[in-house]
């Protein structure tokens, strides 16, 4: 029997769950900027009046929140990206926008475009908006140490409360084996720098449309905050044609909140759709509301 003595305990890892939750963000929402998404996160309170607790909607993304924003291509997840950072810019918030997929003058120029059809100046968002462009600089796609000092100069500097990144999956492509372990240190860094963030991940055209999983399994999801799924349909069969409500043909697009860990969320698939225009609104849950 090994008569080695157990390394030293991590003492400051032990605490109380109350002392734990003095150190917790007060829970709200930030807005999304996508039209019929805000009211399906919610909380709980109490209300003394009448002695029941009550559901009362957030508002937006829950304040500090990681959010893995997942589907396959054309389902409108770097839309919702940009409608995000263009409703915080507007507010006069920061955003740090980490392009890994676009160069950042084409992202520029989406930004553009998505502040027209929401009806915000331009003004409101350029300066708001600090582009990282890690499609153009291959050490910050292949070395996040790099990229995680060079995205808190960008926060120390610009004062930012939020993060996107399009995409996740792009930092761990060639890799996959070690998607766990990146995701894991952007969700901590995140954290520590009081973030808001969105993380946009690429699913497989092979993967199940409504998984949360994408490229790297499910690594994102079992980390992350909060799960959101989109996907896209083509209605071939009458079965399909009845349930969507749309001709043999037609293509439908769905969004469901896969879960959420901070807050409460509505649990239903719902339609998606994308204006001419390139916004993405979220409609009613499928077969109607119920309730």
């Amino acid at each position: 029997m090994s008569s080695k003595p157990f390394p030293d305990p991590v003492v400051d890892s032990v605490e109380t769950a109350g002392k734990a939750g003095e150190k917790a963000p007060e829970l709200f929402g930030i807005p999304s900027g996508v039209e019929g998404l805000d009211d399906l996160f919610f909380k709980v309170e109490f209300d003394p009046e009448t002695g029941k607790v009550e559901k009362k909607p957030l508002g937006g993304y829950p304040y500090r929140a990681v959010i893995n924003l997942t589907g396959v291509a054309d389902t409108g997840k770097s839309l919702m990206a940009e409608q995000f950072a263009v409703s915080q810019a507007s507010k006069g918030y920061k955003t740090i926008f980490v392009t890994v997929e676009t160069p950042s003058p084409f992202v520029a120029a989406a930004l553009k475009q998505r502040s027209l059809a929401m009806g915000v100046s331009w003004e409101q968002v350029e300066q708001n908006v600090i582009l990282i462009n890690a499609a153009a600089t291959s050490v910050l796609r292949e070395d996040i140490p790099t990229l995680l000092s060079t995205v808190a100069y960008a926060i120390k500097t610009y004062g930012a409360t939020s993060v996107i990144i399009d995409s996740v999956t792009g930092l761990y492509e060639s890799k996959e084996m070690m998607a766990r372990s990146i995701v894991r240190q952007l969700f901590n860094f995140m954290k520590k720098w009081n973030q808001t963030a969105l993380f946009v991940s690429q699913k497989r055209s092979g993967h199940e449309e409504l998984s949360a999983e994408a490229a790297g399994g499910f690594a994102v999801a079992h980390i992350v905050d909060c799960s959101i799924v989109l996907a896209k349909q083509l209605v071939m069969s009458k079965t399909l044609s009845t349930l969507y409500g749309v001709p043999m043909g037609e293509i439908v697009r769905l969004f469901r909140i896969d879960g959420c860990r901070l807050c409460g969320h509505d649990t239903r698939t719902r339609f998606l759709t994308i204006s001419d225009e390139g916004l993405v609104r979220i409609g009613e849950p499928i077969g109607g509301r119920r309730g």
